[in-house]
């Protein structure tokens, strides 16, 4: 019988100091102080808060959790928002090429992704190009929202960032939409740590309510969608934008009925919600095979062993089929044949050579 497979779809890794560039601590844009206990940019800094931020430890964290896989993602401080144009690039490339290398160097263990700036549509096609053809990444990383080039904040989801999910449609990408710089657009005091409890959630939704309205789900078939944190703040607004949508019709000319993305097979979310309410709430929107484990490792938001929040990786899937919230084909499709569908689509080649790699066969 085949083994069933651990892939977690929502990792985060951060470079050892000696692995960034000087340009970058230089000109403030990211950096890890020499002792490893803190990322730092200019006028910012946050605890590493703990040891599996780093690769060996992080695979030996993996090891310990029986997780075959993950994937990581972009570190969201190198989204580039408000950098000058050239160093927004070589910001930008030194993440892709880490990435790569790590992907690379452990294939059976790490899909990587890579991260490109919508402010600056024909540069993110060339990067995309160079990540795909001769990096070989099939994950793109985008931010819920960005910085356009005369410093307005835009949605990723803008009409103007369409040539981008033309070519991810065209090279059947993978895409995850994770929120950041929150604090930078939104004027209130940053207290209480309220970006990240409440208005990342904001900006995913924000985001999820401009992928249906433009029907891009359908619009570019190649490409799918996965929202971090389970797109949480997008499930229990449901009914709102809809009844907004028909009482209004005036606001929404030319625009899709929120409907029609519901349980679009190409519009993923993860499990990363905190508690079993929520997840109930994302598997009846959106149903049990649109939804992937994402354990935002190793963040403290994340899905972490800690006795104060008396958790462990994949405890919400435990509790949700104690619960029979879900069940155990359910809970085991999350954790690998829905991240293998989100990654792959449904081009079977991609899907037995991914399974291959993470088996080590390949």
């Amino acid at each position: 019988m085949k083994r069933k497979l651990r892939i977690n779809g929502h990792s985060h890794l951060l470079p050892y100091p000696e692995e960034i560039p000087q340009f970058m601590q230089d000109k403030g844009i990211f950096w890890v102080d020499k002792d490893r206990k803190f990322m730092l940019q200019k006028d910012w800094s946050r605890p590493v808060t703990d040891s599996s931020f780093f690769l060996d430890e992080k695979l030996e964290w993996m090891e310990r959790f029986k997780i075959d896989h993950a994937v990581v993602l972009n570190l969201s401080q190198l989204y580039g928002n408000g950098l000058r144009v050239e160093e927004m690039k070589q910001a930008l490339r030194f993440q892709n090429d880490f990435n790569a290398k790590v992907q690379r160097e452990h294939p059976s263990k790490f899909t990587c992704g890579f991260v490109v700036h919508p402010g600056f549509v024909r540069g993110a096609q060339w990067e995309m190009e160079r990540c795909v053809e001769e990096l070989g990444m099939q994950l793109l990383c985008l931010p819920t929202h960005y910085m356009d080039t005369i410093g307005t904040w835009r949605c990723i989801f803008d009409e103007e960032n369409e040539p981008i999910f033309e070519l991810a449609s065209k090279y059947n990408l993978a895409v995850e939409i994770h929120p950041y710089d929150g604090e930078k657009f939104i004027k209130l005091e940053n207290t209480a740590w309220r970006f990240h409890l409440i208005w990342m959630l904001a900006q995913c939704a924000d985001a999820y309510h401009f992928l249906t309205l433009n029907g891009y789900a359908d619009k570019y078939p190649g490409m799918r969608t996965c929202f971090a944190h389970g797109g949480q703040l997008a499930q229990i607004n449901l009914g709102r934008r809809i009844q907004g949508f028909d009482g209004r019709p005036d606001l929404f000319e030319g625009k899709t009925h929120p409907r029609k993305s519901v349980g679009h097979k190409n519009i993923f979310f993860d499990t990363l919600v905190h508690d079993t309410g929520s997840l109930e709430l994302v598997v009846k929107n959106q149903g049990a095979k649109q939804v992937l484990v994402g354990l935002d490792d190793p963040y403290p938001l994340g899905e972490m062993e800690s006795a104060p929040q008396s958790s462990y990786p994949g405890k919400i899937l435990d509790l949700a089929v104690e619960r029979k919230i879900i069940t155990e084909k359910q809970s085991d499709a999350m954790w690998e044949d829905n991240v293998i569908q989100w990654l792959c689509g449904d081009d079977e080649a991609a899907k037995q050579k991914l399974i291959k790699r993470i088996l080590g066969e390949s």
